[in-house]
């Protein structure tokens, strides 16, 4: 067979409500695929809050470790401020010292060297604590910005982590509210019959396509070509003729031995021929189906396997045509 493109909705022609019928029903036939693809998304969001929920543990034990550095370099820094203070002190005392050994009289050279001595001693100790001071000063501003770093770590952590949690809770409400296949086929069938009354005030042969080989129309093909897959996936093997002209159609009625070709009613006619105009065949819509090339009987497996599947894929039986399917049924 030759398959259509990849399988996407059907750009159906004007009216909306055969885009609308052509949209449910292709949620309806993919509506498992959108499930599984939902729920690998939730799969995956939920392993990005795990990897979240560790992130925000790793931030909070950094940010514990940083506020104990920030704490511990604080108590230097304090200590270190007072090592300079009292060693500024110090070095105050021993100048005076040396003043006052200076003046004494009579004049000690001992004395003098030895408040000298005092004077260089604390010089350097005040330069050793300045040093010290410094350099807990700068510590100090490295954990003060650690710290920061941290708390605002922590906190994009957080928010990460409860972006992800809050996603999965949407993706989880999105999954619980996708409408079933048997729903959303059902939406599309009730659109049917408006579907075939505004399809046909304009409709044109360029509205149909070919589905290996058949002429439907567009707004129907996915729908029709998943059933022919599935189908042969079953090992079912179904073909047939679907659209045809209205010149065609009078071709039928006269041929069939209707006795009126306008007017006499379907089942005047020796095999059942809509009137002209009315035939859902005539745009695209209906589909006589065979089964390796013989037309279905009730007694088909083809018809079988469409008993029990068509109406997932918007197609019914008219009950004295086992062959004839169509969107309404008619």
């Amino acid at each position: 067979m030759t398959a259509l493109a990849a399988p996407t909705p059907a750009q159906a022609a004007p009216p909306a409500v055969a885009q609308t019928w052509n949209t449910l029903m292709y949620r309806s036939l993919t509506r498992q695929q959108t499930a599984a693809t939902m729920q690998a998304t939730i799969a995956t969001q939920k392993a990005t809050v795990v990897t979240r929920t560790s992130e925000v543990t790793n931030a909070t034990n950094a940010g514990i470790l940083a506020e104990s550095a920030l704490t511990t370099a604080t108590s230097t820094d304090t200590t270190a401020k007072t090592r300079v203070t009292a060693a500024q002190t110090a070095l105050t005392t021993a100048k005076q010292n040396l003043t006052k050994a200076n003046k004494k009289k009579p004049r000690s050279t001992a004395a003098i060297t030895k408040a000298k001595n005092a004077v260089t001693a604390a010089t350097k100790t005040l330069t050793t604590r300045q040093a010290e001071a410094k350099q807990s000063g700068t510590a100090l501003t490295t954990a003060k910005t650690n710290a920061r770093t941290a708390t605002a770590t922590l906190a994009t952590a957080i928010a990460n982590r409860d972006a992800a949690a809050a996603a999965v809770t949407v993706s989880v409400q999105k999954l619980a509210l996708l409408p079933t296949a048997y729903s959303l086929a059902t939406q599309a069938t009730g659109l049917s019959r408006d579907v075939v009354t505004q399809t046909r005030a304009g409709f044109a042969v360029a509205d149909t396509v070919q589905v290996y080989g058949i002429t439907v129309h567009r707004s129907v093909a996915y729908a029709f070509k998943r059933m022919l897959d599935d189908a042969r996936a079953n090992g079912i093997v179904l073909s047939g003729g679907g659209f045809r002209t209205k010149e065609r159609q009078i071709e039928l009625r006269k041929s069939n031995g209707c006795p009126d070709v306008w007017s006499a009613p379907s089942s005047s006619c020796r095999v059942p021929t809509a009137i002209p105009g009315r035939s859902l065949h005539e745009l695209g819509m209906a589909i006589d189906i065979s089964q390796n090339g013989k037309t279905l009987t009730r007694t088909s497996t083809g018809y079988k396997w469409l008993v029990a599947h068509a109406k997932a894929y918007g197609f019914i039986n008219l009950p004295s045509e086992p062959w004839h399917w169509s969107i309404t049924g008619g």
